[in-house]
């Protein structure tokens, strides 16, 4: 039996983290099962579902989107497919994650955040973007965050959700081979991670550094956080606080 609309559903939190994203292109996901995504999934890590917001619509042109009020170019999402979708799948524990260029910038801290959510909900908008109202609706109903991944715009929320999901999922327990592997990387450091190399140790005629290749782990460790600091203030100098830019 349908639940009444604007009803939320109460659930039990599940150790596996639950995803689920709302599109008009369910096509565009195919790739979170790849990689260590995949991997995720097929091991029980993470369970992500995709829907189609056509699959709520009511009319036979299964129509999204209408002109905006007060002109303007572009069309602007309806609202009424959303309330169907998200009341489908949002429950009182979800983060509804809305990403939109006109939201808070996404951080290593905000992936963090998002990462110890039992529920996240994607609702990956198109055109104009989603009649605000939805946001307002579910503002009052759930957590909700509007969500850039920088200062451009894309053609809908599909690919920005992506990166972001990359960026979450990387961070669920058991997804990474060696968890070591999040502690010394750009963004878990001071400022971005210090370069890398591997075999061989010369290649066209440059060398590996050769602290590197010296066994002695404190002057490695010395040299890496220098490295970091250099490749901070040449790359992402907004990082820096003001002792490190001398």
């Amino acid at each position: 039996m349908p639940r009444p609309a604007g009803c939320l559903r109460t659930k039990a939190v599940v150790m596996a983290p639950k995803i689920d994203i709302v599109t008009i292109f369910p096509d565009y996901f195919q790739p979170l099962q790849l990689s260590l995504i995949g991997k995720s999934q097929a091991d029980g890590l993470v369970d992500i579902t995709i829907h189609d917001l056509r699959g709520f619509t009511g009319d036979v042109h299964r129509s999204v989107d209408d002109t905006p009020y007060g002109g303007g170019a572009g069309m602007v999402m309806s609202p009424e497919p959303w309330g169907q979708a998200l009341d489908s799948v949002l429950t009182t524990q979800s983060v509804l994650v809305v990403p939109t260029p006109a939201g808070e910038v996404f951080t290593q801290q905000m992936a963090k955040g998002f990462g110890d959510s039992a529920h996240l909900v994607f609702a990956c908008g198109r055109y104009e973007g989603i009649d605000h109202r939805v946001v307002e609706y579910y503002r009052e109903r759930v957590s909700v965050r509007e969500v850039s991944i920088g200062d451009y715009v894309l053609g809908g929320g599909e690919v920005a959700t992506l990166v972001m999901l990359e960026a979450v999922i990387r961070l669920v327990p058991g997804v990474l081979g060696n968890p070591e592997s999040l502690v010394e990387e750009s963004h878990e450091l001071p400022g971005v991670e210090y370069p890398n190399y591997t075999k061989p140790a010369t290649w066209r005629g440059r060398d590996v550094p050769e602290v590197l290749l010296s066994g002695h782990h404190d002057k490695i460790r010395q040299w890496r956080q220098e490295q970091s600091r250099q490749r901070t203030a040449q790359n992402r100098p907004d990082l820096l606080g003001p002792a490190d830019t001398d």
